[in-house]
């Protein structure tokens, strides 16, 4: 198969996996999460009320958890595309040149992290502001507002905060999620080398990978507060300022805030850009998987 012929089904399946990911459970854990890493003195079920009664509950309540949708349907395709091309073209060179699977799962989720963030910056802003924003202001305002008063680098806060999220997403889920199958190949197959796994393993090694991988929302706080700073007009922080101000007014409890709808998140998201891809890879398109797929 050419290269660009793969290249562009790689990014055809993760704009079209991530964007699937995303409308179904993936907004609703995004709004949760969103607003839980802004508003950090709300428990986890006082915070998923407010916002079902922000809009006045019943059907328009549960509305309320898909606030943003289109900027993230744009971030969904665009970074998917760009996770999954670069990722599995990193994860395919390491493994050709002898990396171990583990190793390389690592190394290709953070290589596939780092890329998107290039496209996702804008987006992800924009989803922030819906969430955690005055709700009267429109979509089209918001991005005129921040484009006269900031110009392109308005779209960008958090950009560092970002990258480190991103480089640690990816490698912590698509490196976890590795490992739990190479165990599960050599605890359950004779021959791992060759071992293809069944689809309920292949989702319960997604499932913990996806889970372990939280370990990083501290960056996803830090991303919440200046992306939200810089929607309401407060005065820009760094990282690890961000970091000492959280610490001072929660305690390290406040740097992981939001952390349950995001181990939900976690979860949904490597259910499909890990797994979904593993399975595409060997049940579609009948790869032989190598040592690490």
């Amino acid at each position: 198969m050419p290269l660009n012929y793969a290249a562009y089904e790689k990014a055809r399946n993760g704009a079209v996996l991530q964007m699937i990911e995303a409308i179904t459970l993936g907004m609703p854990f995004e709004v949760w999460k969103t607003h839980m890493g802004r508003h950090r003195n709300q428990g986890t079920i006082e915070s998923f009320k407010i916002i079902y009664n922000s809009n006045g509950g019943g059907f328009q309540g549960a509305r309320a958890f898909w606030r943003g949708s289109a900027p993230k349907m744009v971030e969904s395709a665009t970074k998917g595309a760009v996770l999954m091309v670069s990722k599995e073209m990193i994860k395919d060179a390491c493994l050709n040149a002898g990396v171990g699977p583990t190793i390389t799962g690592f190394i290709a989720g953070a290589g596939g992290g780092v890329c998107q963030v290039s496209v996702m910056g804008p987006c992800t802003f924009l989803v922030t502001s819906m969430v955690t924003g005055d709700k009267s202001v429109t979509l089209g305002s918001r991005i005129k507002t921040t484009f006269a008063q900031h110009g392109v680098k308005g779209f960008y806060p958090g950009g560092v905060a970002i990258a480190f999220r991103q480089a640690t997403n990816w490698a912590s889920r698509q490196g976890f999620t590795d490992a739990v199958r190479e165990i599960v190949k050599k605890v359950r197959y004779d021959d791992p080398a060759t071992a293809k796994l069944k689809v309920e393993e292949e989702v319960a090694s997604g499932v913990i990978g996806g889970a372990l991988a939280c370990w990083n929302m501290p960056f996803e706080v830090a991303r919440i507060e200046a992306q939200a700073r810089a929607a309401t007009g407060q005065p820009a922080m760094s990282m690890f300022s961000i970091w000492k101000m959280i610490v001072k007014e929660h305690g390290f409890r406040g740097l992981y805030q939001g952390v349950i709808p995001r181990v939900g998140l976690g979860i949904w998201q490597t259910t499909f850009m890990v797994t979904g891809a593993n399975l595409i890879r060997e049940h579609v398109f009948n790869e032989k998987p190598k040592i690490g797929h």
